[in-house]
């Protein structure tokens, strides 16, 4: 009986993390604003970087907060059930924000909603991931270049802060942020990536 419990549990963690995860917020929010389609400018993404690239730094504020949100949401609530439990759901949404059925499975790149995942199992981990962003995004000036970085560093992290229970799953996310960033790495190989640009206004 626990055993279908379990099963139970960890259905619904996962089909509220992509219910969340799913949501097209950048697409949302720019179309609100008369922005049009964001997929029809720069990378097509519908991320806060690519929201960027509409001029209005208020819209990709907005939508890296919503991002973040429905990484962290779901995985805190699921987190009271259980550290597995909560792995589930915040996998799924980040899966949701990536592949939303909404949109042919055609969505955003996941970093801003690993972010938020990341600070719903464990904050510091967040921290480090966000710091080591920021600090080779000050460096480079490359939005992609900076999420590689963070994310690669991120199993390496919780290993150091000595929780087994996150390597693998942290692992296996990493993998996920890198194959959505398969053309960002071909374009860095070439040096033909973009960089941040914050004088649009």
């Amino acid at each position: 009986m626990s055993f279908d419990h379990s099963l139970l549990t960890y259905l619904i963690a996962a089909l509220g993390g992509y219910a969340l995860g799913s949501i097209p917020f950048g697409l949302i929010l720019t179309k609100l604003a008369g922005k049009g389609d964001v997929r029809d400018i720069g990378s097509g993404n519908i991320g806060a970087t690519n929201v960027l690239r509409t001029g209005s730094k208020a819209l990709a504020v907005g939508t890296l907060v919503c991002d973040v949100l429905k990484g962290l949401v779901p995985t805190l609530i699921a987190k009271s059930w259980g550290l597995d439990v909560a792995m589930i759901a915040g996998f799924f949404a980040l899966l949701g924000h990536n592949w939303p059925v909404w949109l042919n499975f055609k969505g955003g790149k996941g970093v801003a909603t690993y972010i938020g995942v990341l600070a719903g199992l464990h904050l510091p981990v967040a921290a480090m991931f966000c710091a080591t962003w920021l600090v080779v995004a000050l460096v480079f000036k490359i939005s992609s270049l900076s999420a590689l970085v963070a994310a690669a560093l991120t199993p390496v992290a919780v290993f150091v802060l000595g929780i087994p229970a996150l390597v693998v799953p942290l692992c296996i996310t990493t993998i996920i942020i890198f194959w959505k960033h398969r053309e960002n790495i071909q374009r860095l190989m070439r040096g033909e990536e973009a960089k941040i640009n914050l004088r649009k206004s």
